[in-house]
């Protein structure tokens, strides 16, 4: 067993046992399930040079042997299946499935496989620090006289992948499909931790759904630098993705060359809709509310409004109450789910809703908002204008969200998951 920090700066000998330089790197080529080691990066004179693994007749703590006194001297270039493992992978950061955290590499554990020498897991153990330090055999000494263990922990190469093609940062392969299959809240965390550059590559690798879902409970800084950082077309997809109040949020707080961008590159009805969000001062009604909700003329019957839900295929944001309109969009009653379900198929709609029911006016401060779900219970409080007309809906969650904290408000979890696109 040896580690990378045992073999940087140790001495190169040819055949003679002529020193001819310092082990500076070594490469490995990627693909195999644990990367097999092909060739040294020399330092000698200044400069690096390679030397194939083909001519290295030993490899260890004390350094590396050559079986040959012939060494090409030209300049070093690494081929594209290759990485440097001091450089590529070494003090860089890796995203513990398990642990819901980013970690960093503090050294690289080589072993014998089938003959050869191979990349076989990573060190992001105390151990591993100490070690590149020098003093782990004294921290050692001092821990069991003290009768306590200096922490250890590997994570074997199988589950590490490059999150880019650069190698900046590295994360586990278990959960490619992993990281999607993460709570969004655990996946903001994860990818609040990563450098701004890292955080793109990771968002890269989900679907656009699970992105917008990531984004949606970032930090609002954390947020714009993400957009800003992708390509406008990604972008654009993503905030398709996210609840049209989130999304109107986010690009209010984009720059005015990337919002412009952003925004011409989106489907025209999102589109709309967000820049008519962003029209509504934020600290209303208005400025909270989500333009997905369904609502349905009054002259349907209950099976023709199951029949409206199954075409809309609303969210679960959206699904709990049916809204009730008259033909100039004013709001004239909400139906619940279950008295939809439990009502006899050819029955109107008009005769089992709630004829009166509770609303709050797009100018309203969110205060009032807050109040109204909690006096009446409400999943949810219809938002209309001047006229009447259902211009969107609050949720109790983003209800609850006004009462709190600003760094408080990323920390709840969404009473409600997407699970489709709703429309009004």
């Amino acid at each position: 067993m040896l580690y990378l920090s045992q073999m940087i700066g140790r001495p190169v000998r040819d055949q003679a046992g002529e020193e001819i330089g310092k082990v500076a790197d070594l490469l490995v080529a990627i693909g195999d399930r644990y990367p097999p080691v092909t060739g040294i990066v020399v330092k000698t004179n200044g400069r690096e040079i390679f030397l194939h693994w083909q001519s290295v007749t030993s490899l260890d703590a004390s350094g590396a042997t050559l079986g040959t006194s012939a060494i090409d001297i030209s300049k070093f270039h690494q081929r594209p299946n290759e990485i440097r493992l001091k450089l590529d992978l070494m003090d860089r950061q890796i995203v513990d499935i398990d642990g819901r955290k980013v970690v960093r590499v503090n050294d690289l554990r080589l072993d014998e496989v089938e003959g050869a020498l191979h990349l076989v897991a990573v060190d992001v153990g105390a151990a591993g620090l100490l070690r590149r330090l020098g003093i782990e055999g004294p921290w050692r000494t001092i821990a069991r006289g003290l009768h306590r263990e200096v922490p250890e922990r590997y994570i074997d190469w199988e589950d590490v992948d490059p999150v880019e093609r650069t190698i900046a940062s590295v994360k586990l392969r278990v959960p490619h499909k992993g990281l999607a299959e993460l709570h969004p809240a655990d996946l903001a965390t994860i990818i609040d931790q990563l450098s701004r550059s890292d955080r793109v590559g990771v968002i890269a690798s989900l679907d656009d759904e699970a992105a917008a879902d990531a984004i949606g409970e970032m930090e609002p800084e954390t947020q714009v630098d993400i957009l800003e950082d992708l390509e406008p077309g990604r972008a654009a997809d993503i905030l398709e993705e996210m609840d049209p109040d989130e999304a109107a949020d986010l690009v209010a707080d984009l720059s005015d060359e990337s919002r412009e961008e952003i925004l011409g590159l989106m489907e025209k009805e999102e589109a709309d809709e967000v820049q008519e969000l962003m029209t509504y001062d934020e600290e209303t009604a208005g400025g909270i509310m989500t333009t997905e909700f369904v609502a349905v003329p009054a002259t349907l019957t209950a099976a023709q409004t199951i029949d409206r839900l199954r075409e809309l295929e609303p969210t679960a944001e959206t699904i709990y109450y049916v809204y009730v309109t008259d033909p100039e969009d004013r709001l004239v009653g909400v139906l619940s789910l279950r008295d939809l379900i439990v009502a006899k198929p050819e029955t109107l709609i008009s005769t089992f809703m709630y004829g009166e029911p509770v609303a709050v006016r797009t100018d309203s401060s969110q205060e009032e908002v807050t109040e109204v779900v909690a006096r009446y219970n409400l999943l949810a409080v219809p938002i209309v204008d001047a006229e009447g007309r259902l211009e969107g809906i609050v949720t109790v969650d983003d209800a609850i969200d006004t009462l709190l904290p600003q760094p408080s408000k990323r920390r709840i979890p969404r009473l409600f998951s997407r699970s489709g696109t709703a429309d009004r």
